[in-house]
């Protein structure tokens, strides 16, 4: 199928021709009839999938029968959790409407407000925003809310678990209520769903490879390695494979600086990624690490969604991810469009719930091996594919109990 068969104008399917996408990705194919019809929609769709082109191509597509009334106002709003999110989106919206006459704007903090109050004097048609930002300057009189007619909150269970819910209800609540409203998430967990209740009316629900993680363009495997030898591991690995380019993970912003300096003693040039660094740091780094001129980003998990590099070659988990949802979103920068991939994770005795929990979450085995010279002297036990967090078992336990 053909965007333009999915309703989309002559300006809109050029701009994807243009862009070198050939035909519409599952969630694109789904969402974007439904979001043309003018219904509120939910979607689970894991990042990876095609999912920005699914709500902005119909959101462009609509907006071209109209323009703003009046100075400050939006036509569209795409809320999102982070900065860098927030960049990617705006920056696919121009490139979708490239031949349209539609304005755009990413509003987000940690840059100087002036600029983006200015670009607001005159109403954009879409802006895509944090929610903190927003609504400062929604206090401030620079936007206002009474001309909009869609509103998207894109990775909302990130948003909620990042704090944002009283923001985001203070936004809805200020937006009209026959604005199309549409919710993408990641997951559709409770948190999500009872949101979902407040701002959506009446959805149709789509939900797309809830194991993304597992398509077959990523290779998955782990190494078994004590903790105190993943720095000399990950030097090996560099040097051995002769690595283009990785996207490295780590917990905390110490543990990033100190693995780039572990890193630079073994003269393997790297940068470290975190929201320890100004915006204009991190859009910079961002920027040449696309393009190539850094070939080692170590990044906390803020960088774990919004980095969207076409052909990123790898994915390093240095340090395992909790909840097990977050190693999805990790390795899902890596095998994007479906170009190959592979995702490699350090794993120590230390992580073997985190494993377990990873691979229930996956629905399988994530394959092992173990790299000469590396071997742990404290062996990881054999996963457990049910395992059932403690909590868990104790609360279905009782529950038992109860009936």
């Amino acid at each position: 199928m053909s965007f333009a068969k999915l309703g989309l104008s002559e300006a809109l399917s050029k701009a994807v021709a243009d862009l070198g996408y050939q035909k519409p990705t599952s969630i694109q194919t789904k969402a974007i009839p439904v979001i043309l019809q003018g219904q509120d929609l939910i979607a689970a769709a894991q990042t990876g999938t095609g999912k920005t082109a699914s709500f902005v191509l119909p959101i462009l597509e609509k907006l071209q029968r109209g323009k703003t009334q009046k100075k400050k106002r939006v036509r569209a709003l795409i809320l999102v959790p982070t900065r860098e999110l927030a960049i990617q989106v705006a920056e696919k919206v121009k490139e979708y409407g490239q031949f349209t006459e539609l304005t755009s704007l990413a509003m987000y903090g940690g840059v100087d407000e002036k600029a983006q109050k200015q670009a607001l004097i005159d109403g954009v048609d879409v802006l895509v925003a944090t929610p903190g930002r927003l609504l400062d300057m929604y206090g401030q009189r620079a936007v206002y809310f009474e001309e909009i007619e869609m509103l998207v909150l894109d990775e909302a269970d990130r948003m909620l678990d990042m704090g944002f819910i009283e923001s985001i209800n203070k936004i809805i609540d200020r937006v009209p209520t026959d604005a199309q409203c549409l919710l993408f998430s990641a997951t559709l967990s409770h948190k999500v769903r009872d949101l979902a209740k407040t701002a959506v009316n009446d959805p149709y629900e789509i939900s797309i490879a809830a194991n993304q993680a597992s398509k077959s363009n990523i290779e998955q495997w782990l190494i078994t390695v004590d903790k105190d030898m993943k720095s000399a591991l990950l030097s090996h690995l560099i040097k051995e494979n002769q690595w283009d380019q990785a996207l490295i993970f780590i917990e905390t912003k110490h543990g990033a600086a100190k693995l780039v300096s572990q890193l630079e003693k073994r003269e393997i040039a790297a940068e470290a990624f975190h929201s320890g660094r100004s915006q204009e740091v991190r859009t910079r780094l961002l920027e040449d690490f696309k393009n190539g001129k850094i070939k080692y980003l170590v990044a906390t998990g803020v960088a774990a969604r919004g980095i969207d590099i076409e052909e990123l070659s790898r994915v390093v988990n240095y340090d395992l991810p909790f909840p097990a949802d977050e190693y999805v979103h990790r390795i899902g920068r890596t095998g994007r469009a479906n170009a190959s991939g592979e995702a490699i994770s350090f794993v120590s005795k230390d992580n073997f719930k985190n494993l377990c929990m990873i691979e229930s979450r996956l629905g399988h085995l994530i394959e092992r091996r173990e790299v000469e010279g590396f071997q742990p002297r404290k062996p990881v036990p054999i996963s457990i594919l049910n395992y059932v967090p403690k909590h868990k078992r104790q609360k279905e336990e009782q529950e038992n109990q109860d009936k």
